[in-house]
């Protein structure tokens, strides 16, 4: 869980929260919105960016519905300024089924770009609709153009990323977990880099983003060190040999002196 979230409600045992900068990214898209179009641009907006993010919650219970199949619980899932995170309580252990969960959530992406274009319907005269029926239009073009950006940028093999995560499934069924989790979190830390140099270049965000990606990369890494040890480690390997006894009769520096040559 994110530290400094909030919940709203639950959905078959997931919390689904939001995190407290959230609302940050709503003011600052509001007051561009502003910027450019007065309250009826901050309006647009806003309402842009909170139906673009039903659409990123979806997009993360496809992966909670996947990991279900398996018999992994989803604790959380909570919105950021970022996109949306789904917390399994474990990954799948065969490299298929993380691939299969991996590719859920764009998939769903992928559905709901399919289902927008076609209610738009190819070819419709704007210019003979209302004015407020050509900015449902220009709205719901806007987010079907927005899933399309989303569904390809998550399958950029950036782990943890999704495209990162089905990577690292397919390397796995010949390289292993742990060799494949290294390979995949270096290449996802290097693409990191890459948008970090777009970052200062063109958008900020994008520098946000490549924080995100690094730090997440480097995370998972160290986790799968730890699970790993912790798998190969057998109980002889923590269990105390070296007993030290004392009675009641042994002063304090007796009781030092028998403990250090222990």
């Amino acid at each position: 869980m994110l530290g400094g979230s909030f919940p709203l409600f639950r959905v078959g045992g997931t919390l689904l929260q939001v995190h407290a900068t959230f609302p940050l990214l709503l003011a600052f898209v509001g007051y561009q919105g502003w910027m450019s179009g007065g309250a009826a641009g901050a309006a647009f907006s806003v309402v842009f960016i909170l139906l673009l993010f039903v659409c990123v919650v979806l997009h993360e219970f496809g992966h909670v519905a996947a990991a279900r199949r398996y018999g992994i619980r989803t604790p959380t899932v909570t919105l950021s300024p970022i996109g949306g995170i789904a917390a399994l309580e474990r990954m799948p252990e065969k490299p298929s089924q993380e691939v299969v969960v991996a590719l859920a959530g764009p998939a769903v992406t992928l559905a709901i770009a399919v289902v927008l274009f076609l209610g738009l319907g190819f070819g419709i005269d704007v210019e003979e609709l209302t004015r407020s029926q050509a900015g449902v239009v220009h709205l719901v073009n806007r987010i079907a153009m927005a899933n399309v950006a989303l569904l390809v940028f998550n399958l950029i093999p950036a782990f943890p990323m999704d495209g990162g995560r089905v990577l690292r499934g397919l390397l796995s069924a010949w390289l292993g977990h742990a060799r494949a989790t290294l390979i995949a979190a270096r290449i996802g830390q290097a693409i990191a880099l890459v948008l970090a140099a777009l970052g200062l270049l063109y958008d900020p965000l994008l520098m946000l983003v490549a924080a995100f990606v690094f730090l997440a990369a480097e995370a998972e890494l160290r986790h799968s060190k730890r699970a790993r040890s912790g798998r190969t480690a057998t109980a002889g390997d923590v269990r105390i040999t070296n007993l030290v006894s004392f009675t009641l009769d042994n002063s304090v520096a007796e009781a030092a002196s028998m403990a250090a040559i222990a």
